[in-house]
């Protein structure tokens, strides 16, 4: 059963474009890629680096510590075969909604 969390208002991410927030224990990085929202597990598979700490370019996440760029979407990792663990994101007016239980396991691709 989905569990959906306010974490975030939207004007925050328009003003930002991310945003990292701790849920019981979960760090989860909210990104704002072409008008759209999307939640990734804020250390990445790689190198655990803070995703937050990255950049949006191209409308992929990329993380500073080894420039791994991830489709936002899926957590998919370009040419490499790991996977970002992903969580599902609401938008209702303002507020942005996530459910805090990851989608994908933790280097895992699909």
């Amino acid at each position: 059963m989905a569990e959906w969390l306010h974490l975030a208002d939207l004007s925050e991410l328009v003003r930002r474009k991310k945003k990292r927030v701790v849920v019981a224990g979960e760090q989860i990085a909210l990104f704002l890629v072409d008008g759209r929202v999307y939640a990734l597990h804020d250390v990445c598979v790689h190198k655990q680096r803070s995703l937050s700490k990255g950049v949006v370019l191209g409308g992929a996440v990329v993380c500073l510590g080894h420039q791994w760029r991830f489709d936002p979407a899926t957590g998919q990792a370009h040419d490499q075969p790991l996977c970002q663990p992903t969580y599902d994101v609401r938008v209702d007016g303002d507020r942005v909604y996530v459910n805090p239980v990851r989608r994908g396991r933790v280097g895992a691709a699909g």
